[in-house]
């Protein structure tokens, strides 16, 4: 009873008019709304009365000269010049509590499971401060995500964050069921942003499954406005903090990166940002810094975040691809040639790196790691000429130990979809392959 009187307190305060101003409609073009006489500044949600009778939430998203520029978070059918605007003087909050996990939300913290209402009994802001780099901990500790190819040679840190750098049809959506479910976290956050509407329900009965229970996933599909992916990504980043500091060591995955930026690109430009790189606004690269720095670690807690960026024509070089590299602490590249192969998952470790691992690794498994990329970089120096038999056995010593270990490395990187392997086994198998250091 306690609880459901605190969840209606909550709901009640969000409510309460703090500062009542009104507005209305004077434009109406693609994406935006012009309102004149409305006081309120960016980030407030303002409501919109329709014609209908039904009310469109609306989020400011820039100030002109007499007016604001509203952005709705829904279907504008019944929107008409001189539709009344109103204020209430409400920040930008999610509500949040325990409640949540084993949930489905949408891109603006509503439950879409047919689960009943969610039980919620604090407010976070969506678009917090940055935080005092000086009270965060250093990361120090490494995190079993159960894949060997990453828990043996690009070990991550808990609250580290890392990206996932894949063209399409790789095998990025596989890759990250078997984190959601093998990974060692106490709560994991998935936020599927972009994402095709058939997909969300199969991706969470074959790539979630029972680790639900411990999750709470955040959804904003292609088809909803740009503003509620770019909600639905700072949702899900709002959820990890609250589980954060509740003393959780929290994974959040966001898949992607790449359709944050793009919906990020549609506000902009629907406010008269001048593009920039291939397109993007400024805005896009300014907002990146803050939704990434959301994860690390903290006394309370922590938020290890794995971020997947789609990089066109497998162009590494793309801008998101290029300013999310500099951003993160280290980043995981999918090789289409691996997967070509039937080398699952794809992991092309010669081009991935973690920027920590030095600080949560021992000397002897950082001796392992040089050792094993040494013999798999001989191997694929001289990879054409073993091909065509050209290759003659002694010339080259790293090259004749790289041909003996070749299978064996291979074997190590490869992991079926249904095998979970622990950090300490992963590090076990990497002495067996390059023998004792």
């Amino acid at each position: 009873m306690g609880r459901k009187l605190l969840a209606d307190l909550v709901s009640r305060i969000e409510q309460v008019d703090v500062l009542t101003s009104y507005g209305e409609v004077t434009k109406a073009v693609g994406l935006v709304l012009e309102c004149m006489g409305l006081k309120a500044a960016i980030g407030d949600v303002c409501k919109v009365m329709l014609s209908s009778g039904k009310i469109l939430e609306a989020e400011v998203v820039g100030v002109r000269s007499g007016g604001v520029i509203l952005m709705p978070l829904g279907n504008v059918e019944g929107l008409a010049l001189g539709s009344e605007v109103m204020y209430k003087g409400r920040k930008t909050t999610v509500g949040v509590g325990e409640s949540l996990l084993g949930r489905v939300i949408d891109g603006l913290g509503r439950p879409i499971d047919s689960k009943g209402p969610l039980e919620v009994y604090h407010l976070y802001p969506l678009y917090s401060p940055p935080s005092n780099p000086l009270e965060r901990r250093r990361i120090d500790e490494p995190m079993d995500v159960g894949i060997r190819a990453i828990n043996g040679l690009i070990t991550i840190g808990k609250g580290q964050r890392i990206g996932i750098f894949s063209g399409s049809g790789v095998g990025k959506t596989t890759l990250l069921g078997m984190m959601i479910r093998y990974a060692k976290a106490d709560v994991k956050v998935i936020a599927l942003i972009g994402e095709r509407g058939r997909e969300v329900k199969e991706f969470i009965e074959k790539h979630v499954g029972d680790a639900l229970d411990h999750s709470v996933v955040v959804v904003a599909t292609s088809e909803q406005p740009p503003l509620v992916r770019v909600r639905g990504t700072f949702i899900a980043a709002a959820v990890a903090e609250f589980f954060r500091d509740m003393g959780k060591d929290v994974l959040l995955i966001m898949d992607s990166l790449t359709r944050f930026a793009m919906a990020q690109r549609e506000v902009g430009l629907s406010i008269g940002e001048p593009p920039a790189s291939k397109g993007y606004t400024p805005s896009v690269f300014a907002t990146m810094p803050k939704l990434l720095e959301r994860a690390g670690r903290w006394e309370k807690g922590s938020i290890t975040g794995f971020y997947t960026v789609l990089v066109e024509g497998d162009d590494m070089a793309d801008p998101i691809a290029d300013s999310a590299r500099a951003i993160l602490d280290g980043h995981i590249v999918l090789s289409r040639e691996l997967a070509h192969q039937n080398h699952y998952p794809p992991i092309d470790v010669l081009a991935s790196v973690s920027r920590l691992l030095l600080d949560i690794t021992s000397k002897y498994h950082q001796r392992m790691v040089n050792i094993f990329k040494d013999y798999l970089a001989a191997y694929h120096s001289a990879e054409d000429l073993i091909n065509i038999g050209a290759y003659v056995r002694g010339s080259n010593r790293r090259v004749d130990r790289a041909i003996e270990l070749i299978d064996r490395m291979r074997e190590y990187l490869r992991q079926d979809v249904d095998e979970a392997v622990d950090l300490e086994s992963s590090v076990r198998q990497l002495r067996e392959v390059v023998g004792e250091v």
